[in-house]
C-alpha cells in the first residue's frame, strides 16, 4: 500500500498501451500493466526503468469476465483502490468487405474491443463507486474510426462507434459517484501495428497511399493530461492525430 494513485492500463505490453502505462508510472501513478502475455508485460516494466511508483504485471484476457474480476481483485489486494482505468486493449483485421469477413473474426473483435471494454469498465465503475474516498476516472481508447471508417473495416469501426456510446453513458451514470469518463481518439500513432501507414494503406478513393504518422509519446502525454485533472473536470473527447493524415477533408 502507498499514497500513490492507482491506474490500470489494458493492452499495456506493446504500442499505445505500453507507452501510456510507462508515462503514468513515471508521472507517479502505481500502474497495473494488463495484457495477455505476462513476459511481455514484465519486459515493458523493465524497460520503464526505476520509478518511485510501483508497477504490477497482470496477465488477463479482458474478453473473459472471470479473468477481469480476478484482475481487479489482484489490484485491490496490491494497492487498495482504483483511480484510473485506461481501456486501451483492442484488435483489428485486414481490410476486407463484409461478406468475406468470417463470423469468428467479428466475434473476436467485438469480444476484445467492445465486450472487453465493457467488462473492465464494469469492474472499475464498481470499485470506484464503493471505495473511500469514492470516485475515479475511466478513459476509453476510441480511435478516429469512432467517427470515420477506413475501407473494409466493418468489425473494428462498429466497435469503435460503440465505444463512443459507452463513454457518453458512463460519463452520465458516473456523475453521482464522482466517476469521470472520457475518450481519446487517436489517429496514426506510430506503433508496430501502424507501420503499414508509412508504406501504403487503402484510401476512400480506392487508391493505396502512405500516410503521415506521429510519435506514440504524444498519445501518452495526452492521456496523462486527461488523467491528471481533478474529478470535477473532464475531457469528454480528445482527438490526437498526425497533423497531415488524410482525416479532415473529403477523399
Amino acid at each position: 500500500m502507498t499514497d500513490y494513485k492507482t491506474a490500470i492500463v489494458t493492452g499495456a505490453g506493446t504500442g499505445i498501451g505500453k507507452s501510456v502505462a510507462t508515462a503514468l508510472l513515471k508521472a507517479g501513478w502505481n500502474t497495473v500493466f494488463c495484457g495477455r502475455r505476462k513476459p511481455v508485460l514484465k519486459e515493458a516494466i523493465t524497460e520503464a526503468g526505476s520509478t518511485q511508483a510501483k508497477a504490477l504485471a497482470v496477465a488477463c484476457d479482458i474478453s473473459k469476465a472471470d479473468q477481469v474480476d480476478e484482475m481487479f481483485e489482484t489490484v485491490a489486494a496490491a494497492f487498495g483502490r482504483v483511480d484510473l482505468l485506461f481501456n486501451n486493449a483492442g484488435t483489428s483485421y485486414k481490410s476486407t468487405l463484409i461478406d468475406e469477413i468470417p463470423v469468428e473474426v467479428w466475434n473476436d473483435i467485438v469480444g476484445v474491443n467492445l465486450t472487453g471494454s465493457f467488462l473492465c469498465a464494469r469492474a472499475a465503475f464498481g470499485a470506484m463507486r464503493r471505495q473511500r474516498p469514492m470516485g475515479g476516472r475511466i478513459i476509453n481508447n476510441g480511435s478516429v474510426s469512432a467517427y470515420a471508417p477506413r475501407p473494409g473495416s466493418v468489425p473494428y469501426t462498429a466497435t469503435k462507434h460503440a465505444i463512443t456510446g459507452l463513454t457518453k453513458t458512463l460519463a452520465l451514470d458516473g456523475r453521482p459517484y464522482d466517476i469521470a469518463c472520457g475518450q481519446i481518439d487517436i489517429g496514426n500513432a506510430l506503433t508496430d501495428m501502424a507501420q503499414a501507414m508509412t508504406v501504403g494503406v487503402p484510401q476512400a478513393n480506392g487508391s493505396i497511399a502512405a500516410e503521415a504518422v506521429m510519435d506514440v509519446e504524444r498519445v501518452a502525454d495526452a492521456v496523462v493530461h486527461m488523467a491528471s485533472l481533478p474529478l470535477d473536470a473532464n475531457v469528454l473527447f480528445m482527438t490526437v492525430m498526425a497533423t497531415k493524415m488524410p482525416y479532415v477533408g473529403r477523399g
